[in-house]
């Protein structure tokens, strides 16, 4: 799992290798959190991948931990209501 706040928006990631080629099996995650207090940035096209996106709400990803899998959960600011939530195993 990789994570990074360069845009101003939240995208999920299928797993993927480091070239961007989906494998669900052994690939990484990757999300982009730039979700904090600046303006949204709007989204191009779609990316090779992307599962998830959204430049409407604030907020932060919660990440819980496990010895071979890991939980995701974004958290919007107050009144709004998109989130997003899953899990994934580790290898």
């Amino acid at each position: 799992m990789v994570g990074g706040g360069h845009d101003h928006d939240y995208e999920r990631f299928a797993p993927q290798t480091p070239d961007g080629a989906a494998d669900p099996t052994r690939g990484i995650r990757e999300f982009v959190v730039g979700t904090g207090d600046k303006n949204h940035r709007p989204f191009g096209s779609p990316k090779p991948n992307s599962e998830l996106r959204d430049a409407t709400a604030f907020g932060v990803l919660k990440l819980t931990l496990k010895p071979k899998a890991y939980d995701w959960q974004f958290i919007p600011e107050p009144g709004k209501s998109f989130t997003d939530s899953g899990s994934g195993a580790c290898h």
